[in-house]
């Protein structure tokens, strides 16, 4: 058994230990998070830790690298922002001590425009800018197949890069950049591939604002993420709980109209 499929079947062990647990007093979880959704959500569940005894302490981040690496080196307990994909690519490729410990929700990636309104409409040789990290922007590609715009090697292909597209009817130009610089740069490209957590901050609605939008059975599910150690705190589970709660749940369907979907 690989090192990742060791660390990704403690996920199984964790959720049937969450079931059972009640946390210790005064205990203090960190938790590393993007602004939208993340933090949003787990601003819910802090007053529901709380009453348990638990300090949720949320640190904000705004790229994919660093939430990951305070979880490995044990300066933070716990990370919520990426999805499956890009976590198991990640640990694949840096040997890093994370474990996957809940599923929480999914946030559909979209296709925005500030000079377009449809999908015809995009010209031959347009600039289309994707994610430049690899798990989203294969993801970005995937959607854009699933669109007709082009047509990849392997059309299933969860680690494509733009030397997989095999078709390209439009002639696009594709612009590759940081997932959080995609909402500014509408205004220099005919389109881009924007993650549902930068374009709700950026005021998109991925409902109404994109031209093209995942389905919501999309694979990219947005998983809370530990190390070893962390991942066997009583905090860590009773956030677990909290995150997976009907409360939660609730939220996310009232706050979000469809554009992040609960997972659980």
């Amino acid at each position: 058994m690989t090192k990742l499929n060791k660390l990704l079947g403690a996920t199984a062990a964790l959720a049937f230990a969450v079931s059972s647990f009640s946390a210790n007093a005064n205990e203090t979880v960190s938790v590393g998070a993007t602004p939208v959704p993340h933090v949003e959500i787990l601003e819910v569940v802090k007053p529901i830790l709380e009453k348990q005894g638990v300090d949720l302490k949320i640190v904000e981040f705004n790229d994919y690298v660093q939430p990951n690496l305070s979880v490995s080196d044990g300066q933070l307990d716990a990370n919520y922002f990426q999805h499956r994909p890009y976590l198991e690519s990640f640990v694949k490729d840096r040997g890093s001590d994370l474990v996957e410990v809940a599923g929480v929700h999914i946030e559909p990636m979209g296709l925005y425009s500030h000079k377009i309104k449809k999908l015809d409409e995009l010209k031959d040789g347009a600039t289309v800018a994707i994610p430049n990290d690899p798990t989203n922007g294969a993801r970005a590609l995937l959607l854009l197949q699933s669109a007709g715009l082009i047509e990849l090697e392997d059309p299933s292909n969860i680690t494509a890069t733009v030397l997989d597209v095999k078709t390209n009817s439009k002639n696009l130009n594709f612009k590759e950049l940081e997932a959080a610089q995609l909402p500014r740069s509408l205004d220099d490209v005919d389109a881009a591939v924007i993650n549902t957590n930068f374009a709700i901050s950026a005021n998109l609605n991925p409902i109404k604002d994109s031209i093209i939008i995942e389905k919501s059975d999309s694979p990219y599910v947005n998983v809370l993420v530990a190390n070893s150690k962390s991942a066997q705190k009583d905090g860590l589970k009773a956030l677990v709980k909290a995150l997976q709660s009907k409360e939660v749940k609730e939220f996310i369907e009232k706050k979000y109209n469809g554009a992040v979907v609960a997972a659980f």
